[in-house]
């Protein structure tokens, strides 16, 4: 006879499994190619969680282009691209940064959690999507990346598609005049969030979008979003799970 703990274990895990199911069933069918090909770390919740997002800027006509800092192997990225044309009357860009290789190393601001993920990392111990090599060892990430985009029917042409290579402190440099209606950061430590709220805040839109894929996972994330939030009275907080939204008040 099974105990009833291990009974309850295996009707989790077949809960669980369930309802990862029903959650990919509701992705896009573009969302659910770019898993397929192993393309996101970003489960089938967090990528509902993100086009539903989007499908809040289409309905509330809210101005303004999309962001991502964090592009890894570019999934994400892809699905955000693909959905420029979305808004009728409103025009987007978009804009993915990343380092394009190595991630740099948590500060002291970080807990243990990141300074333990990076020691695997930087070790070389690091494995990528059901045993893919991990993105960061690999010396030509963004021309992959270009080529995933291609492949998805979406040119990377430096204008309606940018991808920016390097620290963010160099390269998230937004004009006055840019607008931005949605981004979605997934750069894991304390530095790195806090400069992208810092920089993308105060250009959202009203009713514009952060996503923080990281606020649930590393103690460093959580800190940086509730520091800006302590500075910043227009943005607030309107999810926090399965990743964290702010919206502009």
């Amino acid at each position: 006879m099974t105990a009833p703990k291990q009974k309850r274990s295996v009707l989790g895990r077949i809960a669980a499994g369930a309802k990862i199911r029903v959650e990919s069933l509701r992705l896009s069918p573009l969302a659910r190619r770019v898993r397929a090909e192993r393309l996101t770390y970003l489960s089938p919740a967090r990528l509902l969680h993100m086009e539903e997002c989007l499908q809040r800027l289409r309905t509330e006509h809210i101005p303004g282009d999309l962001l991502e800092a964090g592009v890894a192997l570019g999934g994400s990225a892809i699905v955000l691209a693909s959905r420029l044309d979305d808004t009728p009357g409103i025009r987007r860009r978009f804009r993915g940064y990343d380092v394009f290789g190595m991630i740099p190393a948590p500060s002291d601001r970080d807990g243990a959690d990141a300074h333990g993920r990076y020691a695997v990392i930087s070790g070389g111990q690091s494995t990528g999507i059901a045993g893919d090599d991990y993105y960061g060892y690999q010396t030509d990430l963004e021309r992959r990346v270009v080529a995933n985009f291609e492949r998805h029917s979406l040119a990377v042409d430096g204008d309606r598609i940018r991808l920016v290579a390097g620290l963010f402190q160099d390269t998230l440099v937004l004009a006055e005049s840019d607008v931005v209606a949605f981004a979605h950061v997934d750069c894991d430590w304390y530095d790195p969030v806090r400069l992208c709220l810092e920089r993308i805040g105060p250009k959202l839109a009203t009713g514009g979008l952060l996503l923080l894929d990281d606020y649930g996972d590393y103690e460093g994330c959580r800190k940086a979003v509730h520091d800006v939030l302590d500075r910043d009275a227009t943005l607030e907080i309107v999810s926090l799970a399965p990743n964290a939204i702010l919206r502009k008040r």
